[in-house]
């Protein structure tokens, strides 16, 4: 670790050494805030990965509880809603859950942040990893259990526009036609 702080240091002092506005920019960006350790942010400032965690409930498809009692809501997926007051269950929501739950519940994760670490609900907003590497933003979206949500910029979202174009295209999960997953299209004639 004092390693990779000294290499910091080093190519921060190198940059500046030259000159540049740009250098000078760049090592106030990547410089630690109030109460963090260097380590904890990447070059673009958005806070790095935590260590592992342990997710021990499954709110919905795109939101978990981790040891702790922390509640987070997976950035840049939609699911449909479950658990909405005054709204009836939407479909395909309870099998994202199950999804969700099959692939999280339980185990052990990783979670990795930009900038916002909160939203309105006071949720923390992560991108979550699986032990296995499993990227599951990307998973739940790739897999057709829920939608690329694009209402804010983040990190991945032409990725994850990209696998809800590719899930839509392969007719994977809410994107199957009706009767294919055992969801009547109307009343039996």
């Amino acid at each position: 670790m004092t390693s990779r702080l000294a290499a910091l240091a080093l190519g921060l002092a190198l940059l500046a050494g030259c000159g540049g506005d740009a250098a000078r920019q760049a090592a106030r960006e990547t410089a630690p805030r109030a109460g963090e350790r260097a380590e904890e942010r990447s070059a673009d400032g958005a806070p790095r990965a935590q260590a592992s965690r342990t997710c021990v409930r499954v709110i919905d498809g795109d939101t978990v509880l981790l040891d702790g009692r922390e509640r987070v809501r997976l950035i840049g997926v939609d699911t449909p809603e479950l658990h909405r007051e005054g709204t009836p269950v939407q479909y395909f929501a309870r099998q994202a859950s199950a999804f969700t739950r099959g692939r999280a519940e339980g185990r052990a994760v990783r979670l990795e942040y930009e900038r916002e670490r909160r939203d309105r609900y006071g949720r923390t907003l992560a991108y979550v990893y699986l032990e296995d590497g499993t990227f599951l933003n990307l998973e739940i979206i790739r897999r057709g259990y829920g939608f690329a949500y694009t209402r804010h910029p983040f990190r991945h979202l032409e990725e994850f526009r990209a696998a809800e174009r590719a899930a839509r295209k392969a007719g994977a999960g809410l994107w199957a036609e009706p009767d294919s997953i055992g969801v009547g299209i109307g009343p039996p004639v």
